[in-house]
């Protein structure tokens, strides 16, 4: 005699369906979203909730249809927080369910995203050209492979005035650095991508550098000979080699033309005086607090080009 399986009137049956989960207030709690949306509304390609959840519920189990009590979302989220909080809470910060298929293919969407965004920002620093995402690839690949870390190049071969360093010291130094252990589809793209530059830039694997920002800086003409601290080594360059910072005076142009590496054109027309030129992305924010707190807000900084690249041959 064949048995009937009973399914509660309410229960809720979804398909095709990608499970976000989020582990609070010792409950799991669960959302039922549309595959492949939970990434873009993620990286802020989708900002409609309606087209990433299948529906509006909170469930302690998707796959019974169980929804999650009041009293429990109360007690783990506090008990005036709108449900709708609640869903983005678990949106964001939850772990995504996905079977191996999809997880691959994510795997490799976000992989050759972050790869894309590493080739746009990097360049050889003494050609300035962009390298290609094959060569980006491999160079994280090295990475990856050896624990995140890469073999610096000896900078001191050959120059016969090498002294020999501590060995327990050059490990600590080494630790200190960014290391690349691989993509992650828990992450953005554009973060893991920040990560991987910072790793290739301190490791080398291949020769990199930022590409350069190209700027305009656009000042009061009647302030730049003002006298003020120009800035310090660990401000221009990070740290000095000895780690000691040093302050010189200086005028207010002074201080603008030491953040441009390279200065493209420069001219004073009426009461403004103008600068364009090239700068390392992490003065730039130096620079634009200077420029924004010296001149009182009447002067600016306008990006032109954020990452100033030539393509290879």
């Amino acid at each position: 005699m064949p048995q009937n399986i009973n399914q509660p009137s309410n229960q809720i049956r979804l398909t095709n369906v990608s499970l976000v989960r989020l582990k609070k207030g010792k409950k799991r709690f669960e959302i039922a979203c549309y595959k492949n949306k939970v990434l873009e509304y993620r990286s802020g390609v989708e900002t409609d909730l309606d087209n990433v959840l299948q529906i509006p519920s909170v469930f302690l189990s998707v796959s019974k249809g169980q929804t999650a009590p009041t009293q429990d979302l109360a007690k783990a989220f506090g008990p005036k927080t709108p449900v709708n909080d609640i869903i983005m809470e678990i949106l964001k910060k939850g772990e995504m369910q996905v079977g191996e298929k999809e997880r691959h293919a994510q795997l490799e969407r976000v992989h050759n995203e972050v790869i894309d965004i590493v080739a746009g920002k990097l360049v050889d620093p003494r050609s300035k050209r962009v390298y290609t995402t094959g060569m980006i690839e491999k160079a994280l690949d090295q990475l990856s492979s050896q624990g995140g870390a890469a073999h610096k190049p000896d900078e001191s071969k050959g120059s016969g005035t090498a002294t020999p360093t501590n060995g327990e010291a050059g490990k600590e130094k080494a630790k200190e650095l960014p290391t690349w252990t691989g993509v992650v589809t828990t992450k953005s793209a554009k973060s893991q991508a920040l990560d991987a530059m910072k790793a290739l830039i301190a490791w080398q694997p291949i020769p990199v550098s930022r590409a350069r920002m190209r700027l305009r800086v656009t000042c009061p003409s009647n302030i730049l000979k003002q006298a003020v601290k120009m800035p310090t080594k660990k401000e221009a360059q990070d740290e000095t080699e000895d780690g000691e910072s040093e302050k010189s005076s200086g005028t207010v142009k002074d201080r603008i033309l030491s953040y441009v590496e390279q200065v493209e054109a420069q001219e004073t027309v009426g009461q403004e005086w103008e600068v364009v030129g090239f700068v390392e992305p992490g003065a730039f924010r130096l620079l634009g607090e200077f420029v924004g707190s010296e001149t009182k807000g009447r002067g600016r900084v306008e990006v032109l080009d954020m990452a100033i690249t030539h393509e290879g041959d």
